[in-house]
């Protein structure tokens, strides 16, 4: 079956919110005393902010009931830090236009908020390209759960066999294949090397990067 979609992760992959994000997260946290090494955060990434702060607040035994509470706060931190410095990651208006050309359907699917993803619509002019998104923050399971994914695709009208999808992170990659996608991951440099991405249909370290050539080889 040829792909006719492509659904594009947000955080780390269009915009680089993931130091905003762990620096929300650490001004929220110290208010608990909480402080994550740069491997125990790292190691939470692509989860839903929701879970990710279920999980550190059991982890340093804080009650489960400050969870909505500091979750809300940083994902308020998070939009107020975006609004202020949004930095777009190379290749975005390049690999929109690249699909937009190709006639594809056009999707966004996170495990962040739908505040986030129309903020970065806005922020990034994407209204002309995005047909369809999908957020996990209210699903039973974020990713590596493919529910989002194939959420997407539903609303895209696309068969999940139809659909290419572009993706930062390990658990985001998981979701994709999960959904019986193609993945295409473009992780943070510092983790390019690492074997775990072998699961992806193609790796890259930069959106900049995908061409014809590697089109053809993912739709072949």
């Amino acid at each position: 079956m040829q792909l006719n979609t492509v659904i594009f992760d947000i955080d780390g992959l269009l915009i680089d919110s993931e130091p905003l994000w762990q620096e929300a997260t650490a001004e929220v946290f110290e208010a608990y005393h909480i402080k994550l090494s740069n491997e125990q955060y790292l190691s939470s990434t692509g989860l839903r902010t929701k879970e990710f702060v279920e999980q550190w607040l059991a982890y340093f035994k804080i009650a489960e009931t400050e969870v909505p509470k500091v979750a809300e706060n940083i994902i308020s931190v998070v939009l107020e830090k975006i609004k202020k410095n949004p930095i777009i990651l190379p290749g975005v208006p390049y690999i929109f236009d690249f699909f937009h050309k190709k006639n594809f359907k056009i999707g966004l699917a996170t495990s962040s908020p739908q505040a986030l993803i129309d903020l970065v619509i806005e922020l990034l002019q994407l209204e002309k390209y995005v047909q369809a998104t999908a957020s996990a923050e209210d699903l039973e399971f974020g990713k590596p759960n493919p529910q989002v994914y194939l959420n997407c695709a539903e609303k895209l009208n696309s068969s999940p066999f139809e659909c290419i999808c572009f993706e930062d992170s390990f658990n985001g990659m998981i979701a994709a294949k999960a959904a019986r996608m193609k993945c295409v991951i473009v992780p943070n440099h510092a983790q390019l090397k690492e074997e775990r991405w072998a699961a992806a249909d193609l790796k890259l370290s930069s959106l900049q990067n995908f061409g014809e050539l590697h089109f053809n080889l993912v739709n072949g």
